[in-house]
Formats: structure tokens, sequence, C-alpha cells
């Protein structure tokens, strides 16, 4: 009888909780995302600061990064598997966001982690500006970015060197959340 009890509680705290959920409009499955924001932090040592906007465009995902207090030239920039830069050197965000299993490669590749970005590069003043489309990145649906973070590297990322494109040290870190 107990266990019956149990089992009854159980089922209508699910179906309680399934309809809370619908009722509210809390439940993100069908929800289309069209704007997703990650502003970039300092890991311990730097001073790299940015902003990345992922914006839902025909054809892909528009990236527009503005990234400032790098050294002068290229830098790898990454969609890493974790949202979580709780570590002081950024490596709680994993490795770069690869669900489909690929190899490293360049953004405008097909055969590429989804998590490649390519590079961004500064100026003479450390400030790093990127804009392109991607065709690969998603906002939703079972490959979304959103939770995931983003990476500045210290290095070059080569575009080939398996599995992080030999960019180095992580510069900032930053978690990608919806934007209103």
């Amino acid at each position: 009888m107990k266990k019956m009890f149990v089992l009854t509680a159980f089922i209508f705290a699910a179906f309680g909780m399934t309809a809370q959920t619908s009722a509210t409009g809390d439940h993100n499955e069908s929800k289309q995302i069209d704007h997703a924001i990650c502003v970039l932090y300092p890991t311990l040592g730097n001073k790299v600061t940015g902003i990345i906007h992922f914006t839902r465009v025909e054809g892909g995902v528009k990236i527009t990064a503005d990234v400032q207090n790098l050294s002068k030239g290229k830098h790898g920039i990454h969609i890493h598997e974790y949202g979580d830069c709780s570590a002081s050197d950024g490596n709680s965000a994993g490795g770069h966001y690869n669900p489909a299993v690929k190899i490293h490669g360049a953004p405008v590749d097909d055969n590429r982690h989804i998590g490649d970005m390519g590079n961004i590069e500064a100026d003479e003043s450390g400030k790093g500006l990127l804009e392109y489309v991607d065709k690969t990145l998603t906002l939703d649906g079972p490959n979304s970015i959103i939770g995931r973070a983003v990476i500045v590297h210290a290095n070059e990322d080569d575009l080939k060197t398996q599995p992080t494109g030999n960019a180095g040290a992580r510069l900032p870190c930053g978690v990608i959340g919806i934007a209103k």
C-alpha cells in the first residue's frame, strides 16, 4: 500500500510539474532563440574582456565579437563544451564543442568542430573585432551553443593541429546565454 501511495504521488507530482511548466511558458523545447550573448571575463593573470553576439540570420548565425586587451595579432577563438568558467585558467570549460566528433578546422570547413570559430585579430591597441555568418552553429535544438563557453586563446589557431589548433592559454572565458 505504501509503495502504491509513493508511486501515485510521484505520478501526480510529475504531471503537475509538466502542466505548470507548460502553463507558465517556461518550456523552451519549441521556442526559437534569435539572439544570444556572451560576456568575456579575464582568467587569472589576464586582462582580456569582451562581448560576443550570436544572431540568427538567413543562412546561419551571425557572430559579432568585440574583444579588448589582446596582444597584437591573431588569437584562436572557440566555443567550448561546458558553460563553466569557474577554474582560474578557464580549463573547466572543457574542450572545443564537438558533438558530431569531427576534426579541428576552420569555421568555413564542413568537417570541423561546431565550436571552431577561427581567429580574431587584434590591432596595436589590443582591440579585436570579428564578424561572420556561421552556417553550422545553432541557437536551439540538440546541438545548441546556449549554455556553452567561449574562450579566446593566447596564440593564433593554426586551423589544423588536432584537437586544439595549437592556440595556447585561455585568456578570457564567458558563457553564452539567451539575450533579451
